[in-house]
């Protein structure tokens, strides 16, 4: 089980979109687990990720209460990956969020060759999932489902606000907040970077992915013209 596991979307949405998780077991592997945990994210580094998460902080974007308004013309959009791992203080859960799966597997072979004495897990599609054990040549333990959501349906919001307010795990990314940057790219207001960069920042977990977000706010873009 993971917070990724209610990412909404087709499968085929989630080609660029590759969240591998580490984490130890209280009272089990945790001894020295915070070494590990941050050695696991300076291992995805070089490997290109798309961000890098810390349960506890968030991601290599996050938010600042010191600045105004006015600093979101100015600030400074690149992640921040050494924040992440220099900020991990506490055992919890990390990720290393990929766009592509070929980096995804050969991260995942270098996890496994490293043998940290973690929990690993991997949220994607299914099929991705698969074939990224099967790169590492390892078995999959376990799968879980979403099982999609119930109910009135025709009051949710549409599907592209749902596919980018569900990328936080914790559900900080509202409704409203996906929505406004959909309206503010389409009408020129702000560029799919910069859009994303907002969304992201309010990701607590870290798992948000800029590279899905930035396809799914274009491909709204291009719905419009």
């Amino acid at each position: 089980m993971t917070n990724t596991l209610h990412r909404f979307g087709p499968a085929e949405s989630f080609r660029d979109d590759y969240v591998i998780f580490a984490i130890a077991s209280k009272g089990r592997n945790d001894q020295g687990a915070l070494e590990k945990l941050r050695t696991f994210l300076r291992m995805a580094v070089p490997f290109q990720p798309v961000n890098l998460g810390d349960a506890r902080h968030g991601g290599a974007l996050r938010p600042c209460r010191e600045m105004t308004p006015l600093a979101h013309w100015k600030r400074d959009t690149k992640p921040d990956f050494e924040a992440v791992i220099e900020g991990l203080d506490h055992t919890t859960t990390v990720a290393a969020v990929f766009d592509n799966k070929v980096a995804a597997e050969d991260f995942l072979k270098a996890v496994k060759e490293a043998d940290l004495g973690l929990s690993i897990n991997i949220s994607t599609s299914i099929d991705g999932a698969e074939q990224c054990c099967w790169a590492a040549g390892i078995p999959r333990h376990s799968v879980g489902y979403s099982l999609g959501f119930e109910g009135k349906t025709e009051k949710m919001p549409n599907s592209q606000v749902m596919m980018l307010s569900t990328m936080c795990g914790h559900g900080m990314v509202s409704h409203r907040l996906a929505n406004k940057m959909i309206d503010w790219v389409k009408e020129g207001r702000r560029t799919p970077e910069q859009a994303v960069t907002y969304l992201a920042r309010f990701c607590s977990c870290g798992v948000f992915n800029p590279s899905r977000a930035r396809r799914i706010l274009e491909e709204a873009r291009g719905s419009f013209k």
